[in-house]
Formats: structure tokens, C-alpha cells, sequence
């Protein structure tokens, strides 16, 4: 076995692993402060898609956590880049907040009704029976089915509440067609981070709460990936997993000495 590259860049997961409702986790302030001042490449991913990268680093701010709003890649970024890659200036129905129709205003997308050549399903909190319908009869008349994620659930104050991946396999239902997936586990969602950091995955680390998002997505990205155990996945459940991560760690306090 050759020795594993010195470590040069870094991806970490946010909610769960810098954050948790809008508290810092243990170490994640400091974690961030050593990235910074080290001068290492690093971006903060998450598939959250409602917020912008300004808005989710005034969030982390009021945490405690001050994470430079370019070192943020969200879902619906990935999700931009991806559909300004395949299909430049096109045009587009959103199901989604600011997050996603920003980024593609940022691309020169229309947003449009007519004949779209996509519909792009984000996250909100007001998702409508209207818009879904709307949805399922553009995808029938020929529009392309994309959503920023496949995360079926999310978090609020209240408990688990509908996300992307759930309404979309009602539009899937209605319709017998699959979206495509922008963020985790899809490995693309890596390979746009490191390419925007201009980073190799031989010598980044990702930094994930879960096994079957972050954690593969970092192996089928050929990332070391590392599981912080202050978020979703538990350690007992390590094992159910057919894949393993680099390294388990209680928070990513243990990292601090890495960076």
C-alpha cells in the first residue's frame, strides 16, 4: 500500500458537522478559523437549496462560525453549473426559493412557464399543490426533470418535514419519470467543489455526518472521507454500511490538529 497524499485541501458537510439548529457544534469555530488562517482550499457544502451562500454564511455567522461567503458550494450552485455545462441559456420552471433562482439567474437562465427546457425541483417551505401540478404537466409535455437533491426529509423546529427527494418522487409517480440529482451522494456534486477550488481528490479530505450521503459521496469521488459522529449517523450504525470511511471522529474538534 502506497502512503495516502498529504492533506492540501479540504470539503466538510455543514449542518451536522459545523452546525446544528443554528448552534456551532464543539470545535467547528475553530476548525474553520484554522482553515482560514492556513490558507488552505476548502469549501463548506450542503444540499440545502433554499438559501443563498450570503444568506447560509449569515446564518453560520450568528453561530459563532465565519466561513468567507465564496468558501460556501450549495446544491443549487452544483445544480447551476450543471445545467449552465449541459444546456447554456436555456430556460427553466423552478419549484424553489432564493438559493436556486438565484444561481440560475446568475447563469442567464429564463425563468418561464412556456415550454421550458427543464423543470428544476428545489427545497422550500411552501411547497403547493398548484406548482407540483404545473410540474408534472411540463415534464409530460417534454421539459427535463432535474432537483438540486434527493434528501426526502429536513430538519425544523417542529420535526421532520418534506424535502426535495419526497416531492419529486411524487412528480415521478405522476409522471414515470426519474430527476436527475445535482447534490449528494451524487459524486458530481464533488467534482464541481474540487474543480472550483482547483483542488485533486488525492489530496482532499471530506468531512460528513452521514454514511449514505456525504461519506460515499466523498469514496465515489475517490476523496478520503472522514465521519464526524455529532450529526446523523451513530456509530452502531457504521457497520450496516458495505463501505467504510477513512476515519471516525467525535466532532470535528478532532480535526483541528490535521488542518
Amino acid at each position: 500500500m502506497t502512503e495516502p497524499k498529504p492533506i492540501v485541501s479540504w470539503l466538510t458537510d455543514m449542518d451536522g458537522v459545523l452546525a446544528q439548529e443554528e448552534k456551532a457544534i464543539a470545535g467547528a469555530p475553530e476548525f474553520i478559523e484554522r482553515l482560514v488562517a492556513s490558507g488552505r482550499r476548502f469549501l463548506v457544502l450542503t444540499n440545502n437549496s433554499i438559501f443563498t451562500p450570503r444568506d447560509l454564511r449569515a446564518r453560520l455567522a450568528v453561530s459563532g462560525i465565519d466561513v468567507p461567503e465564496s468558501a460556501i458550494w450549495t446544491s443549487a450552485l452544483a445544480t447551476a453549473q450543471f445545467l449552465d455545462d449541459q444546456r447554456p441559456e436555456g430556460s427553466a420552471y423552478v419549484i424553489g426559493e432564493a438559493g436556486i433562482t438565484t444561481a440560475l439567474h446568475n447563469i442567464g437562465y429564463i425563468m418561464t412557464q412556456r415550454d421550458p427546457d427543464y423543470v428544476v425541483l428545489g427545497e422550500t417551505r411552501t411547497y403547493s399543490f398548484e406548482a407540483i401540478t404545473k410540474a408534472i404537466q411540463l415534464i409530460e409535455a417534454g421539459a427535463r426533470f432535474i432537483a438540486t437533491n434527493p434528501d426526502s426529509t429536513g430538519p425544523s423546529p417542529a420535526g421532520p418535514m418534506p424535502a426535495t427527494g419526497s416531492v419529486a418522487a411524487l412528480i415521478t409517480k405522476a409522471t414515470g419519470v426519474d430527476p436527475y440529482f445535482v447534490g449528494k451522494p451524487n459524486p458530481l456534486m464533488m467534482r464541481s467543489a474540487l474543480n472550483r477550488i482547483e483542488a485533486h481528490s488525492e489530496t482532499t479530505v471530506m468531512v460528513g455526518d452521514r454514511m449514505d450521503t456525504d461519506i460515499i459521496a466523498g469514496l465515489e469521488a475517490g476523496l478520503r472521507s472522514v465521519l464526524v459522529l455529532s450529526g446523523s449517523t451513530r456509530r452502531e450504525q457504521i457497520e450496516r454500511f458495505p463501505y467504510r470511511p477513512w476515519r471516525v471522529v467525535d466532532s470535528v474538534a478532532d480535526l483541528v490538529e490535521l488542518v
